[in-house]
């Protein structure tokens, strides 16, 4: 009969294998980054919280905190060394903005992360307690990993709303100049599209 263990560790190595798959997908981003030397309109948030989620699922499988985790811990070990090598290659050719913004996250990612760690070690006593905590820690990080690429729809959705507002206003001024013009002289307007945003003229 198969047991129970031998069940975790297969289901265990056939989510890290998946998880490999994940952590490795932005590889050809990062390789049309280093080609054009620029990071273009790509964003580093999912990999700064990838980073977050990888260093708690790590603190999490260490022995005093969640034991017999030995596969949590490596495939979110590989994980991290991963996004930091995305973010090397980031901040190597992103605007003087952008670095500053790496640089920044990371900063008070790692202020956050040494305060939880220093609480969990300090104040609960057991790894029930502590797996708990971080546990729940995780699964938030977690959903914020998966969450983070949707930052990008902020910038486009003001800009479609943006473009929305300019078409309506488009849309009243021609019906107005319509009803005042005669046929005498010249009243059209045009359209131009300057930097995605639509002007009259």
């Amino acid at each position: 009969m198969v047991s129970a263990a031998l069940v975790r560790t297969v289901i265990g190595i056939i989510g890290n294998v998946i998880s490999f798959g994940l952590f490795f997908s932005p590889a050809p981003t990062f390789y049309r980054i280093i080609k054009k030397k620029s990071v273009e309109e790509f964003k580093p948030d999912p990999y700064i919280a990838t980073v977050l989620n990888c260093a708690f699922w790590v603190f999490y499988g260490l022995p005093f905190v969640h034991p017999h985790s030995v596969l949590v811990v490596t495939i979110n070990g590989v994980g991290l060394v991963f996004e930091f090598v995305y973010l090397t290659i980031f901040y190597i050719y992103a605007t003087n903005k952008g670095r500053r913004k790496v640089l920044f996250l990371l900063g008070s990612e790692a202020l956050f992360f040494a305060a939880v760690a220093l609480i969990t070690l300090l104040v609960l006593h057991g790894t029930h307690e502590r797996s708990l905590v971080v546990g729940v820690l995780c699964d938030i990080f977690n959903i914020m990993m998966y969450v983070s690429p949707l930052t990008v729809l902020v910038s486009n959705g003001i800009g479609a709303l943006s473009g929305l507002i300019q078409l309506i206003l488009y849309a009243c001024y021609c019906s107005y100049n319509n009803g005042e013009n005669n046929g005498d002289g010249d009243d059209s307007v045009s359209i131009i599209v300057v930097k995605g945003k639509i002007e009259l003229v």
